[in-house]
């Protein structure tokens, strides 16, 4: 059974991006997966000064927690974005608009918000995202 369900009701304004107005789960566990950063097995950020290696690196970093929690892409109810640089969004979404497709196995994609921050907790991180997912019950 699908947990997830990402909805644009009708009336509401056109997503301005790969993403839906909402998401309705219907069973299981909501788990808050902290926001993901383009850290490397040993600790080391990737990708310094490198938007794309930053971006797949938080990526792959996410999918690995949905895998340790048992869950995969089509769980996810919802994402948070942070950028740190305005200019870097461009190539966000041209990345999003490659990655999301394989993920998602479609085109209906997770509400996402999106925002533009000062700085992340380390100087050299571009891109931070962290999801809400669903999850069976226990």
């Amino acid at each position: 059974m699908k947990r997830v369900k990402y909805e644009n009701p009708e009336g509401a304004a056109p997503a301005q991006g790969l993403y839906s107005h909402a998401a309705r789960v219907s069973a299981g566990d909501l788990l808050f997966v902290a926001g993901q950063l383009a850290v490397a097995p040993d600790g080391g950020v990737v990708g310094k000064n490198d938007f794309a290696a930053q971006f797949q690196c938080v990526f792959d970093n996410l999918g690995d927690v949905l895998e340790g929690l048992g869950a995969g892409w089509t769980d996810i109810a919802k994402f948070t974005t942070y950028l740190v640089h305005s200019q870097d969004l461009e190539q966000f979404m041209a990345l999003r608009a490659d990655l999301f497709p394989k993920l998602f196995g479609g085109d209906v994609f997770p509400p996402n918000t999106l925002l533009m921050v000062d700085r992340l907790v380390k100087e050299e991180f571009l891109i931070e995202v962290e999801a809400v997912v669903a999850v069976p019950g226990d």
